[in-house]
C-alpha cells in the first residue's frame, strides 16, 4: 500500500514509519518539523515537509499524490501546555484534523488509523480502564482528540471514511534506529536518563502523597514497537469496520518510583531524586484493560516487562546520546 504518515518525524510517528516500511509498503513521511527532527524520520520513506494547518496546501498535495490510506499522528500533545494554550491544541488536533479529512475526502481516500490518547477519558471511574469508560478530559489535549474521535463518527456517517482510533496510555521503549527525544523534554523515562548522563543534576519527583502503595503515581507503559504494530493489525482490518476505538496497554501499573529504581538499575546511576508538588491534572492511577484488541485484531504486547522498555530505550540513548541532535 501507498500510506501518508502524519507526523512521521515525531517519536511514534518515526517507528509505525519504520514498521510500515519494513513490512514493503510505500511512505509519505509528513511533518511540519515543529516538535519532530528530520533526522527521524526513516531513510525509506519519502519526506514532506508540510503543515496540516495549511488547507489549500493539503488539499492539492493529496489530489496530486494519490495515497491508499492515512496513518494520523500529528498533534499538539504536552498536556502542561495544554492547559496553559487550549486554543493552540484545538486548532492543530481538530482544525488539522479536519483538513486533513476533507482533503482526504476529496482525493478519495477513505481509510484512516488515528493516534488518539488514554487524556479522552480523565479520571478513571474504574479500573482497569476499558474503552465504554465515561470520556470526560481533564484538559484540551485529551478533549481535542475525543473531538476528533466524534468527527472521524461523523465522517463515517457521511463521507464512509473508514477509521481506527488508537488510544494510547505511556509510550516508552525505542528500537534500534528510533528512540524518544524531545527539547524541551517532559516524559520520566527520557529525564531520568538526562539525569543519568550528566544533563541535569536530579529528577524532581511530582507528588510522593497519593493513595498508591509507595504514594506516588501508577502509570500503565507500552513499548513504542508494539505501538506501532498495533496501527499495522488495524490497517489490516479495517475494511472490516465502520468507526473504532482500541485501548494501548498492558494492563499492569508501575509507580513513578518503580521507574526511578528501574532505570537506576538499568543504567547503573544513582539518579537523584527531588520531592515535588503533584502536577495539577495527574491521577493517582491509570491502568487500562486493551482485551478489545486482543480480542478483535489479536494484538498483545510483545514487550511487556518494564525493564525490557526502559533497557532498548537506554541501549539507543547511550548510542545517540545527543539524541537527533548529533
Amino acid at each position: 500500500m501507498k500510506l501518508l504518515v502524519t507526523g512521521a518525524a515525531g517519536y511514534i510517528g518515526s517507528v509505525v514509519t519504520e514498521q510500515f516500511v519494513a513490512r514493503g509498503d510505500t511512505v509519505v513521511a509528513l511533518d511540519n518539523l515543529q516538535h519532530g527532527h528530520r533526522a527521524a524520520v526513516d531513510a525509506r520513506a519519502e519526506f514532506v515537509r508540510g503543515d496540516l494547518l495549511d488547507g489549500a496546501w493539503l488539499a492539492a498535495y493529496m489530489a496530486d499524490h494519490p495515497v491508499d490510506a492515512v496513518v494520523h499522528l500529528a498533534a499538539e500533545a504536552l498536556i502542561d501546555e495544554s492547559l496553559r494554550d487550549p486554543g493552540r491544541f484545538f486548532r492543530a488536533n481538530v482544525t488539522g484534523g479536519l483538513n486533513l479529512l476533507d482533503a482526504m475526502v476529496a482525493a478519495g481516500v477513505r481509510r484512516i488509523i488515528f493516534s488518539s490518547t488514554a487524556a479522552v477519558y480523565g479520571e478513571p471511574a474504574a479500573l482497569p480502564i476499558v474503552e465504554t469508560h465515561p470520556r470526560v478530559p481533564v484538559n484540551s489535549y485529551g478533549a481535542s482528540k475525543l473531538m476528533f474521535e466524534t468527527i472521524l463518527d461523523w465522517y463515517w456517517r457521511c463521507h464512509r471514511v473508514r477509521s481506527v482510533s488508537l488510544r494510547y496510555f505511556n509510550a516508552c521503549g525505542a528500537t534500534e534506529l528510533h528512540g524518544q527525544y524531545h527539547r524541551p523534554e517532559t516524559h520520566i523515562i527520557p529525564i531520568l536518563f538526562d539525569v543519568a548522563l550528566g544533563e541535569r543534576a536530579a529528577i524532581n519527583l511530582f507528588g510522593t502523597d497519593y493513595d498508591t502503595p509507595d504514594g506516588t503515581c501508577i502509570r500503565d507503559y507500552i513499548h513504542v514497537s508494539d505501538i506501532a504494530r498495533a496501527h499495522v493489525l488495524a490497517l489490516q482490518s479495517i475494511e472490516s469496520m465502520e468507526a473504532h476505538a482500541y485501548n494501548m496497554a498492558n494492563g499492569t501499573g508501575y509507580s513513578n518510583r518503580d521507574v526511578i529504581e528501574t532505570v537506576r538499575r538499568v543504567t547503573g546511576k544513582e539518579i537523584p531524586v527531588i520531592p515535588a508538588p503533584r502536577r495539577i491534572g495527574d491521577p493517582a492511577r491509570l491502568i487500562a484493560s486493551s482485551d478489545r484488541i486482543h480480542r478483535e485484531l489479536g494484538w498483545e504486547p510483545q514487550y511487556p516487562d518494564l525493564t525490557t522498555m526502559v533497557e532498548t530505550a537506554w541501549a539507543w540513548r547511550r548510542r545517540y546520546p545527543r539524541g537527533y541532535e548529533a
